[in-house]
């Protein structure tokens, strides 16, 4: 049998390997939220009589610029469709954009714009902020409940939680990180994407700690470490072959869905391999750090334990 609780402490320190230029990143740049999260515009253009690679960035910033426009952000697109993002625009400022734009690039047609004001903006960031808030206490209080007949069945729902955090974490950071190198923003679709890798997350976590109280009532004289170990082995296999199935989707609608959904797939598809891992690699393993003792202990020795089970 392999052993997954012994090698325990390396799983915690490569999370934390993986989480910390995150939070670093986080700290420094914070999040780069859209208009969806905070006051500001969003147009979205089309050059139709313009030559491919005849459209540059720096060329659009300096037309906006001349406008007043200086934070504008551009980024190209195919087919000669470029975002704009900038911050809360009046009508009069609005009108000027596609005027002086036609000047360079010829006929500019508006495929879509918004506009969030600064009340919307942050009542949006308010729901947001409750939504992930709420669905961590829901969380505690259904693993809790579940685990009721089990030994300190708060443990359960703590380890979910906290297994929980790890992904929240990767998936800010990551969105810290793209954010200052790639230019991309925190929109609905990314919130949508963490609470689902959330929801997924916590569902391999249930079915992990299932396997641990089902094998508590059959090996009674096993140690506790050794039936984590064990319950881990079994489900396994089940837990990355229904994340794979997943993956591969995701793949695919990276690969070949469009661009306008792309950085919504890659960015579940980090979440989902980080769930995955956390279920397994560290919601588990804090159950046995806290039947030994060692919380707070880094490199602390649990008990030992002298009951096996066989697999």
């Amino acid at each position: 049998m392999i052993d997954f609780v012994g090698k325990r402490y390396w799983y915690f320190a490569f999370s934390l390997l993986i989480i910390l230029p995150g939070v670093i990143g986080l700290a420094f740049w914070g999040l780069p939220l859209s208009i969806d999260f905070q006051s500001g515009a969003r147009i979205e253009l089309q050059f139709p009589d313009a030559q491919p690679n005849q459209i540059q960035t720096t060329d659009i910033k300096e037309s906006l610029a001349s406008l007043g426009l200086d934070d504008s952000i551009v980024q190209l697109a195919p087919d000669n469709i470029v975002i704009i993002r900038s911050a809360h625009l009046d009508d009069g400022t609005r009108n000027l954009v596609v005027p002086k734009l036609e000047e360079a690039y010829g006929t500019v047609v508006v495929r879509s714009f918004d506009n969030v004001g600064p009340a919307v903006g942050a009542e949006v960031a308010r729901n947001a902020a409750f939504a992930v808030a709420a669905a961590a206490v829901g969380i505690l209080a259904y693993m809790t409940y579940a685990f009721w007949g089990v030994p300190h069945a708060i443990r359960y729902g703590v380890a979910a939680i906290v297994a929980m955090l790890h992904d929240v974490l990767v998936m800010i950071g990551v969105a810290s990180i793209f954010g200052k190198f790639l230019g991309w923003e925190v929109d609905a679709l990314y919130l949508t994407a963490l609470l689902t890798v959330i929801g997924f997350s916590v569902h391999d976590t249930i079915v992990v700690f299932d396997r641990i109280r089902e094998n508590q009532r059959v090996h009674r004289r096993a140690g506790f470490e050794a039936i984590v170990n064990h319950s881990i082995v079994q489900t396994l296999d089940r837990s990355i072959n229904t994340q794979l199935t997943v993956v591969f989707t995701l793949l695919a609608l990276a690969l070949f869905g469009g661009v306008t959904i792309r950085h919504f797939v890659i960015l579940m598809l980090i979440g989902l391999v980080s769930g995955t891992y956390s279920s397994i690699f560290n919601a588990a393993q804090l159950l046995v750090v806290w039947e030994n003792g060692e919380i707070g202990k880094l490199f602390g020795r649990g008990k030992e334990t002298t009951a096996t089970v066989n697999s």
